[in-house]
């Protein structure tokens, strides 16, 4: 089997190399495919794999090419982990946020629609040319903001172009291991769109065990998400949300906390992973141990303003393993190719399961995967505040794909202006013309 991955010279793609080298089972990848626009940081990456590889029987055979046709043909499945504009345009999104008072984070907010309105082009583009030249392939989406540029791939894929994310794998796990239930024989009652949803159920035995734990406040205080929104909440909430959700329920603090900051989460990784990318030109530096040393600094920082907006101190170390975007990756491919009929939490279209969204609407619930593809499994309708808030996203999620398709300014002005954490049409407008002026792949914007 080939894989291609497209932004192959990204930091976290030795994760995925890693969770190949330990798949031994019939059918597995046995060709890796890295295709990137930046051949340095190809050849640092491949560096890290090869000490990855060294001493493994069999390892997947990598190939290294910055010709995306030649990437993509022949691929049976294409893991799309693509950043347009670079960690400089992460930077340049959150900083522009928050001169307008407003939060700059790359999926969320302001942010998320300035990086999503320069991603789906990209991302369409990508689609229409594996569906040309790999039209059996599987495109899975680890791009953000995921679930937008997933629904924006799959109006040329359709149902073959899955997203995946990490968060709500680590929030069940974290759950049920306070629970004290294997994670693996769990059902996770989950539902809403990549970064928003909320868990809400737990089922272990035949029992759901969330309102146990949604009533021990000392529980409740001991993982992550607990003492991000703190139990008075979440007992009033009767669920646990994605951490993400925090950037909405607690916005002002979050965003001072941002301001206040002496650089953005953005503006860290682009100098962390820099010293990275530069130290690996040095052709004795030790490669899987500098990136192992410089991955593990970006785990134990994520979300940090958001943990001292809210006063949750630094991250646990039970906490700091993620939810293992490599392995939900592998699950997939698995399920798929080899009919390892498996239940996973993916972002693709809705197809009725969650009311009251339309059938092309990507939405991130469980879904049953098997050789056909991932299936949503029908799930209870959300509370009205979570309905109301995941309708309102999914609209301005609607607006970036009108305005990428329509190059019309005024439908990018109307996304941000739709969206609930910008608070004005004129900071709105005021966005999209610094966006338009800091980043060239906005030029279309007229």
């Amino acid at each position: 089997m080939r894989l291609t991955v497209l932004g192959g010279g990204g930091f976290r793609l030795p994760l995925v190399y890693g969770a190949l080298l330990g798949d031994r089972t019939e059918g597995r990848i046995t060709r890796l495919v890295l295709h990137d626009v930046d051949a340095g940081r190809l050849g640092a990456v491949a560096r890290v794999l090869a000490d990855q590889a060294a001493g493994v029987p069999d390892a997947p055979e990598v190939t290294l090419t910055t010709d995306l046709d030649e990437a993509l043909r022949g691929a049976d499945f294409v893991f799309s982990a693509i950043r347009v504009g670079g960690l400089e345009g992460r930077a340049a999104d959150e900083r522009i946020a928050l001169a307008e008072g407003v939060l700059g984070q790359e999926t969320v907010g302001a942010g998320g629609i300035a990086y999503g309105l320069r991603t789906v082009p990209v991302a369409e583009e990508i689609a229409r040319r594996t569906a040309r030249l790999a039209p059996g392939a599987w495109v899975i989406n680890f791009t953000n903001p995921a679930g937008l540029v997933t629904e924006a791939m799959s109006r040329h894929l359709g149902d073959r172009a899955i997203g995946i994310c990490d968060s709500p794998v680590g929030l069940g796990r974290r759950v049920a291991r306070t629970l004290g239930i294997d994670p693996e024989t769990a059902w996770f009652d989950y539902a809403g769109l990549n970064h928003l949803g909320w868990l809400r159920g737990v089922r272990s035995a035949g029992r759901d065990e969330l309102p146990r734990l949604l009533a021990d406040r000392e529980l409740l205080g001991s993982f992550e998400e607990g003492r991000l929104f703190g139990a008075d909440w979440l007992q009033s909430l009767g669920a646990i949300p994605n951490e993400y959700l925090h950037y909405y329920y607690f916005n002002r603090e979050t965003v001072r906390a941002y301001r206040d900051a002496e650089r953005t989460r953005g503006a860290f990784l682009r100098e962390q992973q820099g010293r990275f990318y530069q130290e690996m030109e040095r052709p004795g530096a030790p490669a899987l141990e500098t990136w192992d040393r410089t991955r593990a600094e970006r785990e134990a920082t994520y979300m940090a303003h958001n943990r001292e907006a809210a006063g949750a101190g630094e991250r646990a170390a039970s906490d700091l393993e993620s939810g293992g975007y490599e392995k939900v990756a592998l699950a997939l491919m698995g399920a798929i190719a080899q009919d390892r009929r498996t239940t996973l939490i993916l972002n693709v279209r809705n197809r009725g399961a969650l009311a009251p969204l339309d059938a092309d609407a990507v939405v991130e619930v469980p879904c049953l995967v098997d050789a056909n593809g991932a299936h949503p499994v029908s799930v209870a309708p959300l509370p009205g505040h979570a309905t109301g808030l995941v309708c309102a996203v999914k609209a301005v999620e609607r607006e970036v794909l009108a305005a990428a398709e329509s190059g019309s300014r005024e439908r990018a002005v109307a996304a941000f202006a739709l969206h609930p954490l910008v608070d004005s049409v004129a900071v709105a407008r005021r966005l999209v013309d610094a966006y338009s002026a800091a980043h060239p792949g906005l030029g279309y914007l007229r």
